[in-house]
C-alpha cells in the first residue's frame, strides 16, 4: 500500500487529529470497537492514494495514540470535561462531534506534555470550526481554555534543567 509523506510534522498531527475525532465520532454512533476502527482508518483512510490524490495526511501513530488513549481513559476524561461543564449541563447535551474532539484534546493536554497546550486547542478549536459555523467553536474554545488552566496543563510542559 503506497502511503504519502507528510508535508511536515504539522500537517502530518492535524491530519492525525480530524481523523481521530472523526474515529471517535464513527465510533460513538456505530458502537464499534476500537480496534476495528482504527484498522479501518489505517487500511482506507490515513494517506492512501486515490485517483485524485491522497485522501489525509496523518501521522499514523498519533492518530492511533490519541483514539487508543481516549477510549482507555474515557471515564477519567469524561469526569474532566463534566466538572468544567456550566451548570445544567450534560456532556451527551454537547454535539457528538464537538465531544469527540474535547475528548481527543482533553485526551493530549492530560497525556502529551510535548505538544504545547495553545496548540491543543487552536487545532481542536479549527475541527469543530471545519464542521459548524455557528457557536460550538467558541464554546470549544472556553472549554479546552478551562480545562487547561484548572488541570495546569501548561505546568506539564514545563521541561527543568
Amino acid at each position: 500500500m503506497s502511503r504519502s509523506k507528510p508535508t511536515s510534522l504539522t500537517d502530518a498531527r492535524r491530519g492525525a487529529r480530524l481523523a481521530a475525532v472523526q474515529a471517535l465520532y464513527q465510533m460513538e454512533v456505530s458502537g464499534g470497537g476500537v480496534k476495528a476502527i482504527v484498522r479501518e482508518f489505517l487500511d482506507h483512510r490515513l494517506g492512501e492514494d486515490s485517483e485524485i490524490g491522497p485522501l489525509e495526511v496523518a501521522d499514523a501513530d498519533f492518530f492511533r495514540a490519541i483514539v487508543e488513549g481516549v477510549v482507555d481513559e474515557q471515564a477519567l476524561i469524561d469526569a474532566s470535561i463534566k466538572a468544567r461543564l456550566a451548570k445544567g449541563w450534560r456532556l451527551d447535551r454537547i454535539d457528538s462531534i464537538v465531544r469527540a474532539a474535547v475528548r481527543a484534546a482533553t485526551w493530549e493536554l492530560l497525556r502529551r506534555a510535548d505538544v504545547p497546550v495553545a496548540v491543543v486547542i487552536d487545532e481542536y478549536v479549527g475541527i469543530v470550526n471545519a464542521f459548524f459555523e455557528g457557536p460550538e467553536g467558541g464554546f470549544t474554545n472556553g472549554l479546552l481554555d478551562r480545562l487547561a488552566r484548572e488541570l495546569k496543563a501548561n505546568d506539564l510542559r514545563h521541561v527543568t534543567s
